[in-house]
């Protein structure tokens, strides 16, 4: 199992809007914008999709954002998610968004959102989506795999060798015991390093 820690997560929820402790890093980590010492070929992962979470990851965090026009991508977000796809590499969302259980946003705004995201930075296979608040104890919400097994079976890939990018330790968590490939960023500006790394690795598996 593979995982890379690109700068610290901010913190342990799923979803913008929460709050929650920072959790110790993980031995791979990076603060200046360059893509960290990497691995011989032979150790590189087998690459197939990239599964990102969407709230300060893909755009910055707007707190229970219902409103399109409110959607900010992260710095070069376009040109980084292009290069993925040029390699062949689909790209789905994976997503808590707390705030529909809590009754802070409907889920028409939230796919309103949605559409935003995709016309700004699709296409996406799709988007998968936790409605769910914590205390509804579903089986969707980050931490739990569901999601991430959800969007590799639409996308038609094995789950193992799926990239799980997302700020947050549930996104860590719910890669893992997916059996996924987990890569942890500190926010947008963290984007063009995942991508960086997941290039990487491509380029190190293509010529074992």
């Amino acid at each position: 199992m593979h995982e890379e820690a690109l700068n610290e997560p901010r913190n342990q929820n799923g979803e913008s809007g929460e709050e929650g402790s920072r959790s110790p890093s993980t031995p791979l980590r990076t603060g200046s914008g360059r893509v960290p010492e990497r691995r011989a070929a032979p150790n590189a992962p087998r690459v197939c999709a990239v599964l990102f979470d969407r709230d300060e990851t893909l755009v910055v965090d707007v707190p229970f954002n219902g409103d399109p026009e409110r959607v900010v991508p992260a710095p070069q977000a376009r040109e980084l998610l292009d290069r993925l796809r040029s390699v062949g590499l689909p790209l789905a969302v994976v997503s808590n968004q707390s705030g529909i259980g809590r009754g802070f946003i409907t889920r028409e705004a939230m796919d309103a959102v949605n559409r935003r995201v995709d016309e700004l930075l699709g296409p996406f296979g799709g988007f998968f989506i936790c409605p769910h608040s914590a205390e509804d104890g579903c089986e969707c919400r980050k931490p739990k795999p569901k999601l991430i097994a959800d969007a590799a079976r639409a996308l038609g890939v094995d789950v193992a060798c799926c990239v799980v990018v997302g700020d947050r330790e549930s996104d860590v968590e719910a890669a893992r015991k997916a059996g996924a490939i987990p890569l942890r960023v500190e926010g947008p500006q963290g984007l063009a390093l995942a991508v960086e790394t997941i290039l990487y690795w491509i380029e190190g598996s293509s010529s074992q």
